[in-house]
């Protein structure tokens, strides 16, 4: 992670990781600077702004399986998506779409995914489903867990197939858990490079606020686990007049 001074803000296109500071400002600049149509658009919609309250956001769960965990390398099998409020979660207007990757699926994969080969074969190529996925993006904060897989992989892949990266406002409920573990650590310890021996994975995070466990390594589930385990946060730490700005990223 980096800080870029406003004037570079044009490179974030190239950068899945950058830190950025006001994102009604880098929206705009985003916008003017986006070559294709669907990205212009995208950049064309409101962010909230840093000190709107969390219980006023449109919210929007996003999680993705994948062949691995390099972005340069792997590529995409499904993305899910839930709509959402810390008041509501609107199942009914989940989307899931089975995604031909990048590079040829391995055996292991398509068993850990539990796909068929005629379901890769039969898969759309994310080019058939980025209008529909970026109108639900538009006006929403996306909400994953582990922001190191959902940023880069989106970036790379719209890098392949468009010419021009993304980057996007997001909670990392992951990123949340583990504040609350670090502080649980004495000044010693943290002097010391212990780490917290509790798990922050996304089904162990849940059990710890009674949560129940959902079937794991699958895009739909993980999606709606990542919502009500950030919904659960809030209540359990925060308030529903959190500004957006303590935790966005």
């Amino acid at each position: 992670m980096f800080y870029l001074p406003k004037e570079n803000l044009a490179l974030a296109k190239a950068e899945p990781d950058l830190v950025v500071q006001n994102w009604p400002d880098f929206f705009a600049r985003q916008h003017k600077q986006a070559q294709h149509p669907l990205l212009k658009r995208y950049y064309q919609s409101k962010v909230p702004k840093p000190n709107t309250p969390i219980g006023e956001v449109e919210l929007l769960a996003m999680d993705m399986e994948t062949t691995g965990l390099n972005a340069k390398v792997d590529g995409i099998v499904s993305i899910a998506v839930v709509p959402f409020t810390l008041a509501r979660i609107k199942v009914s207007q989940a989307r899931q779409w089975l995604l031909k990757p990048r590079y040829q699926l391995t055996e292991a994969s398509i068993k850990i995914h539990r796909l068929t080969h005629s379901e890769v074969e039969a898969a759309q190529d994310i080019t058939d489903i980025l209008p529909e996925l970026l109108a639900l993006l538009a006006g929403r904060v996306a909400v994953v867990h582990y922001r190191a897989i959902e940023r880069p992989f989106l970036h790379e892949t719209l890098l392949d197939r468009l010419g021009e990266g993304f980057h996007f406002p997001l909670f990392d409920t992951m990123a949340i858990e583990a504040q609350f573990h670090r502080k649980k650590l004495s000044w010693l310890k943290r002097l010391k490079g212990s780490r917290p021996e509790v798990s922050i994975r996304l089904a162990d995070s849940r059990r710890r606020y009674h949560l129940p466990d959902y079937r794991p390594h699958h895009a739909a589930t993980d999606a709606l686990a990542c919502a009500e385990l950030l919904q659960a946060q809030i209540a359990h730490h925060y308030s529903s007049r959190l500004p957006i700005g303590k935790l966005l990223l």
